[in-house]
C-alpha cells in the first residue's frame, strides 16, 4: 500500500480484518491489489471493517455467522471460503457452519447451500490445521509448524 496517512477507521478497520481472517490472506489481498484496484481495498478496509465490523451490538462471531449466511444466500463462494476461516476464529464450530448451511437450504435454496456445502467441505480441514482447531472448534492441542 502507498504510505499515505489513513484514517483512524482505516486503521481500526485494517487490524480488525487481520484479526479475523488472518494477518497473511490481508497481507497477500493488499500486495497483489495494482493501482487501478487499491480504491477498491482502501473501500472494504475503511468503511466495511472499519465502520460496520467494529460497531457494538454484535459480538464478532454473530457478524461472522451472519456474513457466512449472506454470502451463501448470493451463492458467492469464494466469499465463503474467506468468511469461513473468519469464522472459525471469531469462535463459530464447524458444527454451527453444518447448521447454517442447512439452515440456509431452507431460505436460499438447494443450489446455493449445496455450493456452499462444497465449499466448506474441500476448505474446513485445512483452515482447522492452520488454526489448530478440532471439528468440535476445540484447540487441537497440536503446536502450529512454522512456515
Amino acid at each position: 500500500m502507498a504510505t499515505k496517512e489513513r484514517s483512524k477507521q482505516f486503521k481500526a478497520g485494517l487490524a480488525l480484518r487481520k484479526k479475523v481472517v488472518g494477518p497473511d490472506y490481508v497481507a497477500k489481498s493488499l500486495k497483489s491489489t495494482d493501482e487501478f484496484w487499491m480504491p477498491f481495498q482502501e473501500l472494504i478496509t475503511e468503511h466495511g471493517w472499519g465502520a460496520v465490523w467494529t460497531r457494538p451490538g454484535l459480538t464478532p462471531k454473530m457478524r461472522s455467522m451472519f456474513t457466512l449466511a449472506f454470502c451463501i444466500a448470493l451463492n458467492r463462494p469464494n466469499e465463503v471460503k474467506i468468511h469461513l476461516r473468519g469464522a472459525i476464529r471469531n469462535g463459530v464450530t464447524p458444527l454451527e457452519v453444518r447448521e447454517l448451511i442447512i439452515h440456509a437450504f431452507l431460505y436460499c435454496g438447494g443450489p446455493a447451500s449445496l455450493d456452499a456445502f462444497h465449499v466448506v467441505k474441500s476448505a474446513l480441514p485445512e483452515i482447522l490445521a492452520m488454526e489448530n482447531k478440532t471439528m468440535e472448534g476445540k484447540s487441537a492441542g497440536r503446536v502450529r509448524k512454522a512456515k
